[in-house]
């Protein structure tokens, strides 16, 4: 069972998505939550997999309730989907810097929002290929220049090109296709290079390929 928490402002976002979830037999909604403090306080309560948090709630943001759950070991295992209006929300880039596992649009339609849920837990992409790239091209250029990590001296050659790969936004399908190797395979570099990395998860792997320099904005393959 996928244990879920709610964390919106909005009553009425909250109802309607308690309604979709819920209905599923495989999912269940174990909290909400009004502002980004409750939120915590309910985190820390119930433990969910999945938190789906609006960015922007009073008292304490989504973002800052963001780092909070992803900076404690102990909620090591929490999942957190930030929920905005706009796709292109100038907070994403940085709540997925922040440890976020990806972001949905409010209006997603219901289908995407369970799919979404149940590919966070299984340690999926969340972010699309289209959204990876029109997101990193747009807030990537504003970050500062990008310093030569030394934690990628840790992967191998072809650690390092599936890692560029997934910076620019490719599934593990269209990496095998670049790579000729099988889906199975790419799945394993990009578990590995994780590992390696300390990333939480695929969206953060993206975002140290573009912090290290190993992807450049602009560079889409």
């Amino acid at each position: 069972m996928i244990r879920v928490l709610l964390a919106d402002d909005q009553v009425l976002v909250r109802a309607g998505f308690r309604a979709l979830l819920a209905a599923q037999a495989d999912i269940e909604v174990v909290g909400e939550a009004a502002d980004g403090d409750e939120a915590l306080a309910a985190v820390r309560d119930l433990l969910p997999d999945v938190v789906l948090m609006d960015i922007r709630m009073p008292v304490v943001d989504g973002l800052e309730a963001t780092r909070r759950i992803t900076g404690d070991e102990r909620l090591a295992a929490v999942k957190v989907v930030m929920l905005t209006t706009f796709e292109l929300d100038e907070y994403v880039f940085e709540a997925i810097r922040s440890g976020a596992s990806g972001f949905l649009v409010k209006d997603t339609e219901p289908d995407e929002l369970l799919r979404a849920v149940r590919a966070v837990v299984a340690g999926d992409a969340l972010l699309s290929p289209g959204v990876t790239r029109r997101l990193i091209a747009e807030f990537a250029a504003r970050s500062k220049e990008p310093a030569a990590a030394a934690e990628l001296d840790r992967l191998t050659e072809r650690e390092r090109e599936v890692m560029a790969l997934v910076g620019i936004g490719l599934s593990n399908e269209e990496i095998a296709r670049r790579l000729v190797v099988s889906p199975l395979t790419a799945k394993t570099h990009v578990s590995r290079t994780m590992v390696k990395l300390g990333a939480r998860d695929r969206a953060q792997l993206v975002v140290l390929a573009y912090e290290s320099g190993l992807v450049r904005p602009g560079w889409l393959g």
